[in-house]
């Protein structure tokens, strides 16, 4: 990755929310993606101590929570939090923001997941200490979106001028709609693969448009339709999006990536998914060299780092000339 000492005086070292990566310019994600190259090479230091981050998960998670938990703990900050929302005082008719108030009085930081729409938004509004969005509803997921960037910058060598097939649910896949956002300023060509009652909706769609990003709809999946991808995103049909259960059942397996599928796939393609998978990627993949779905899991801790160091007024300069690092195997 090419050093960025000059797009150091565009990010003002204060203290950031992030709650949508369409906030973030270009020079913001390469800056951020530097940052996570620095922390891949040295995960775990001190950088953190004395910090309080609070992780509060309003909706199920593995991946993400775990990983926000361990990139606080590795950075040696002290996590408090919640992952289950039924033991915390919501139950009891607790407003968001009266526990966005109440937590900020003991973290310097919260990462918050929540199953409505805007929720981050409306947190961040509220509360004294930076917000990270650890997923709203279908709506946003940056933090995943910067962990895909990093991989796909470190699998391709570029984020620009490449094609990249969004395949599966499209409708509700907030990872897929923060990619969109955030590729805008790399001149991508996206392939939209979904059914009809899981397309990209709309108002993607018209932001597509709207800043000249390249697209294309198929309602096919096979070997000759990816055959021309850089990037292949795959994803979960979300059932616990859907309000007709019928509906699910119609489209759950409708695309499925097996290994015979991938005999005509570019020497650079990388396969992706946000994980969990369920039926959607057949477990024959798994020892593909074009897969990278575990990998790219791992980096979500690096990009995840960053994130906590960004929003806390970290900058790149300080990460570089920490002296707090631990030397360890991992």
């Amino acid at each position: 990755m090419k050093p960025v000492k000059q797009l150091i005086k565009y990010i003002q070292m204060e203290k950031h929310n992030f709650v949508t990566i369409g906030d973030l310019s270009k020079e913001k994600i390469m800056y951020l993606l530097e940052m996570a190259k620095e922390f891949e090479k040295h995960p775990n230091r001190q950088i953190l101590k004395g910090k309080v981050v609070a992780t509060l998960f309003f909706e199920p998670s593995t991946r993400t929570q775990l990983s926000f938990q361990t990139a606080a703990n590795r950075l040696g900050a002290r996590v408090i939090g919640f992952s289950d929302a039924s033991t915390s005082s919501t139950t009891k008719g607790e407003t968001l923001k009266d526990t966005i108030l109440m937590v900020s009085n003991y973290a310097d930081i919260i990462a918050m997941r929540h199953y409505i729409e805007g929720a981050a938004q409306y947190a961040s509004e509220v509360s004294p200490v930076p917000i990270v969005n650890a997923g709203d509803g279908a709506h946003m997921h940056p933090s995943q979106c910067l962990l895909d960037l990093y991989s796909i910058y470190k699998t391709q060598g570029t984020l620009d001028n490449l094609n990249i097939y969004l395949v599966g649910d499209l409708r509700y896949g907030r990872t897929v709609h923060s990619l969109v956002t955030a590729m805008r300023h790399f001149n991508p060509t996206f392939h939209f693969v979904a059914p009809k009652e899981l397309s990209m909706p709309q108002e993607y769609k018209l932001y597509c448009k709207n800043h000249g990003i390249k697209y294309q709809e198929h309602t096919a999946f096979n070997d000759k339709v990816i055959a021309d991808a850089d990037i292949l995103y795959m994803t979960r049909v979300q059932k616990e999006r859907f309000s007709d259960l019928m509906e699910y059942e119609r489209v759950k397996n409708v695309y499925r990536l097996t290994n015979d599928m991938l005999s005509q796939a570019k020497d650079n393609m990388k396969i992706m998914h946000p994980l969990p998978r369920v039926n959607e990627i057949a477990y024959d993949v798994d020892d593909n060299p074009h897969a990278y779905y575990i990998q790219q899991a791992r980096n979500g801790l690096y990009a995840r780092e960053a994130i906590f160091c960004y929003c806390l007024g970290i900058s790149l300069d300080d990460v570089k000339n920490d002296d707090t690092i631990i030397n360890s195997k991992f």
